[in-house]
């Protein structure tokens, strides 16, 4: 075993490597470049809510976090209607009720509209109640995109729209990197990289961050 040194330096190579080779299928398996799978979220996304639709956010543990996180950001930041399914009072009548793998199934057949975009995210990609909720939000006419990680075929990934893949095979990266590549979204949608004398976006970003 290499010192913690190495070590530390061989964790966040591993991580950025991840992040960096990130792939993005649609709904036919057909490769894209991470730059396009970004530029599709914010067109398919920015089309919502000019139509008056919204995201939806689900995620199970960090993954929910995740989900709140982005659901705040892209409605107070990026300009696009969102909302997570994370209420606790919610979930828990939910799991008594229905039980666990019905949790967000049932919340997008409440809230769920033809035209809405579920943004499933789960470091497995084979997570039962994400799957579930896949389905019920085809049935309501939503549009699916997904974050996963594992396996290549694993199930959400192959059940999106629009499919971001971190082939990772521990919790860690696989989390770190999905919030990484949404947080990229919300980023450059907002004009990262430019000068800020043609970016008020960025400007006006910076003064809405909560700290």
């Amino acid at each position: 075993m290499g010192s913690l040194t190495d070590r530390t330096a061989d964790y966040f190579d591993t991580l950025a490597r991840l992040t960096r080779e990130a792939s993005v299928t649609d709904l036919a398996g057909r490769p894209m470049t991470i730059g396009a799978g970004i530029e599709a979220f914010l067109s398919r996304g920015r089309a919502a809510h000019e139509a008056g639709n919204k995201l939806i956010f689900i995620g199970n543990g960090a993954s929910a976090t995740m989900a709140s996180h982005y659901a705040l950001d892209f409605s107070k930041n990026g300009g696009i209607r969102s909302l997570a399914l994370n209420d606790g009072a919610m979930l828990t009548a939910l799991v008594n009720d229905v039980g666990g793998e019905a949790i967000f199934a049932e919340q997008v057949g409440y809230y769920g509209r033809e035209g809405d975009i579920l943004v499933a995210i789960s470091s497995s990609g084979s997570s039962p109640n994400i799957l579930k909720a896949v389905e019920r939000a085809r049935d309501k006419g939503c549009g699916v995109i997904t974050f996963s990680g594992f396996d290549s075929d694993n199930p959400l990934r192959l059940s999106g729209d629009l499919n971001f893949h971190v082939a990772g095979d521990e919790y860690g990266f696989v989390e770190v990197a999905h919030s990484a590549l949404i947080h990229a979204i919300l980023d450059l949608s907002l004009g990262w990289g430019t000068p800020d004398d043609r970016n008020p976006g960025a400007m006006k970003r910076r003064r809405q961050k909560s700290p």
